[in-house]
């Protein structure tokens, strides 16, 4: 088949959730179909990155993207007029529009369109109203990596600003309804959770609508190409690695730091809390922790000098959907982690033989101190993350998920709903 692939962001290199899961899903479609990439590029995005992805998809299209405040302050404005959920109406895009039509009426025509993210979805449908349009209707396929309406739904719960959290709530509800009704006009839908499906599916059915669910097809990586790392003997580094303009990254980050990070401090002194990502939070600076305790690297393009010196690798989210690949990528690289039960949630986390989960500070706290003074508990965790991804997170076998969704007998000639 000929697929059209859009992302929201260039899937190479893998520093983020969201391009690790679309990288390796056109890995395993291009192996058996032809692809050509069209994705939204920011300044940052390097000319090598193209070209990689080149090397294995038919073509790559680009399209500028540029953020700024002061843009997001204006469609925040015109989501409150329009009743959009800002999230999506930061990435309406002229550009974008341009190249979806003009792909549109490319011959041969695409066979399907793959909108990767609930953000390229109102353009995988526009293409395929379009194509409709010159006598062929593609089928329409989304990858919905995340219960997008539950991440400003767990924010506002956990924010203190009266008037952000009604802000929050605002744009949780706006994307529900959109979010729902966005995925029952795809012919295919593939869920990187079962809890986001039934999250998205119960606001369906509350509107009296079903849901198609094409199949259930983790994040994955490649642990067999990935050896697990030799770790400094005595490690302290209590490690966090994720980007920091992400907002559950950022409260998740504060809420360990100053409700956690002391408590740790009591018992094991010698402990580094590290931070890896762009844009760390100007509060976390500002907390009253020691200099000798607390780095702040901002983006690094290696992180394994600071992963060799790793201890214990938290993930002490409090907000989210879907999954987070940092506890894949954690138990691919041989890492004891600690998580809140929402930062391992959709993944194959067992307390006490893969992870250690807390949800308080106290035994968050404790299970971390545990991890950095038990050498042997360290490692036993640590062997048995690794096992998780070798079994159960290897893209090259769980992605034969998607040979059923692009199989030939699935094929659909008339849209379920109305584009």
């Amino acid at each position: 088949m000929r697929i059209l692939f859009l992302t929201q962001v260039l899937p190479y290199p893998l520093d983020a959730g969201p391009k690790t899961r679309a990288y390796y899903v056109l890995r395993y479609l291009s192996q058996h179909h032809e692809l050509t990439l069209l994705s939204f590029v920011r300044a940052s995005d390097a000319p090598e990155a193209i070209e990689h992805l080149r090397s294995f998809c038919h073509d790559v299209v680009v399209v500028p993207i540029a953020r700024a405040l002061w843009k997001d302050a204006g469609y925040l404005m015109k989501s409150l007029v329009t009743g959009r959920p800002l999230l999506i109406e930061r990435d309406a895009s002229t550009g974008m529009t341009k190249r979806i039509e003009a792909l549109a009426h490319t011959q041969p025509a695409f066979d399907a369109v793959h909108a990767d993210q609930l953000w390229m979805a109102p353009y995988a449908l526009h293409f395929c109203k379009v194509a409709a349009r010159q006598g062929k209707r593609p089928l329409c396929v989304l990858d919905q990596h995340n219960a997008v309406f539950m991440i400003p739904q767990r924010m506002a719960d956990a924010e203190r600003s009266t008037f952000k959290r009604a802000l929050m709530w605002l744009e949780a509800r706006k994307l529900a309804s959109f979010e729902a009704e966005t995925c029952r006009r795809f012919d295919r839908v593939a869920w990187v959770t079962q809890e986001d499906y039934a999250a998205v599916r119960a606001e369906a059915l509350r509107r009296g609508w079903d849901l198609p669910n094409d199949g259930v097809l983790p994040i994955c990586g490649d642990p067999e190409s990935i050896a697990p790392i030799a770790r400094a003997p005595n490690a302290r580094r209590v490690t966090f690695l994720g980007g920091l303009h992400y907002p559950p990254n950022a409260q998740g980050v504060l809420w360990f730091a100053r409700e956690i990070f002391p408590l740790v401090l009591r018992e094991a002194p010698n402990a580094v809390l590290t931070v890896i990502g762009k844009q760390p939070p100007a509060e976390l600076a500002a907390l009253d922790i020691p200099p000798g305790n607390l780095e702040l690297t901002g983006y690094v393009a290696d992180p394994m000098p600071y992963l060799i010196e790793t201890g214990v690798f938290i993930v002490p989210l409090l907000a989210g959907g879907g999954m987070r690949v940092k506890i894949i990528d954690g138990w691919t690289w041989g890492l004891p982690i600690v998580s809140t039960h929402i930062g391992a949630e959709g993944t194959e986390a067992v307390h006490g033989e893969n992870i250690l989960l807390a949800d308080e500070p106290a035994p968050f706290a404790r299970a971390v101190v545990d991890l950095l003074t038990n050498p042997q508990l360290n490692e036993s965790i640590a062997c048995g993350g690794r096992r998780t991804a070798l079994e159960r997170y290897n893209w090259r076998i769980v992605y034969r998920g998607w040979d059923h969704i692009y199989s030939p007998a699935f094929r659909a000639d008339t849209p379920a709903q109305e584009l």
